[in-house]
Formats: C-alpha cells, structure tokens, sequence
C-alpha cells in the first residue's frame, strides 16, 4: 500500500499490543475487498466485505491473526480525511483489542472506553466505534457521504 511501511507497521503492532496488555505473537494481512469478504464468509457466515477481522489464538506464544481490507481502509480514510496508514493503524488496533478479548457487541461500553484511551496515547484519530456511534447519532461533524455500512469480525 502506498505511503504504509512495513517497518512502520510492524513498530505500531508492538506498540498497540503493549498498550492493551496482548502477549504473543500478531500477524496482519492487509489484502483486498474480495480476500476479506471470502474470510467473512467461510469464518463469520457473512457474504459481505469487511474493514478488519480478528482471529484470536489459543497458544501461548501466538496471539491471533487480523485482516484488514486495503480497499475499504483507503475509501475510508480518503473520506475521513487522514492517511491511509492512519487508518490501517486504527484497524489494527481495533482488530489487537479483540485479539486481547474485548467486544463491543456485548461489553457496555468497556471495549468502546479501551479504544479511545489508547486511540490518544497513539496518537490516532477517531476509531471505529466512535465512528458508529456517531452515524447512530448524527452530528453536524458527520455528512451523510462519511457514513459507511459494515460488518466487523471479532472472534
């Protein structure tokens, strides 16, 4: 991808692991709209494409597996108006927070608070689940064109 390293990255990963607590091991692949709606469909039943899916692991060593889609991260931070590496970052964080066994579908709010404290220590901008809960609740600081529909991965 333009503009995102992989030295970058792999720097960012070690430093979101440890900011939430995650030992072992993360591997991401970022790969296109069409590998990651085939990984929703065979892992979630879910014939849709997806920004970011997380595959946790049960051996100690290795903490799981995150793919996230090129496609959408750049349509996204194009339209969120921040870099395409910003917005690989910010999935990839989301993706270690389930990774270290957080769910914001059935958490009240704990996954949602996690995110933003570490977005700030990162120095990221907004994260996915602010974003949802703004196109829930519309604001002034969100245009119809900045809301998007998906479907997330989380186990």
């Amino acid at each position: 991808m333009p503009g995102v390293s992989q030295a970058t990255l792999e720097r960012f990963v070690l430093r979101a692991r440890r900011a939430a607590g995650l030992k072992g091991t993360v591997n991401v692949l970022i790969t296109s709209d069409a590998a990651v709606r085939s990984l929703n469909q065979q892992f979630r039943g879910k014939a849709t494409a997806t920004d970011v899916l997380s595959f946790p692991c049960l051996l100690s060593r290795f903490a799981g597996d995150i793919a996230i889609s090129a496609d959408i991260a750049a349509r996204n931070a194009h339209a969120l108006g921040h870099s395409t590496a910003e917005e690989v970052k910010i999935l990839m964080l989301h993706g270690i927070l389930h990774l270290a066994g957080f769910d914001h579908e059935r958490d009240n709010g704990e996954m949602a608070r996690k995110e933003l404290t570490l977005r700030r220590a990162l120095k990221l901008p907004v994260g996915l689940i602010e974003r949802e809960v703004s196109v829930a609740r519309p604001s002034k600081s969100l245009s119809p064109g900045r809301q998007r529909t998906r479907t997330r991965g989380s186990r």
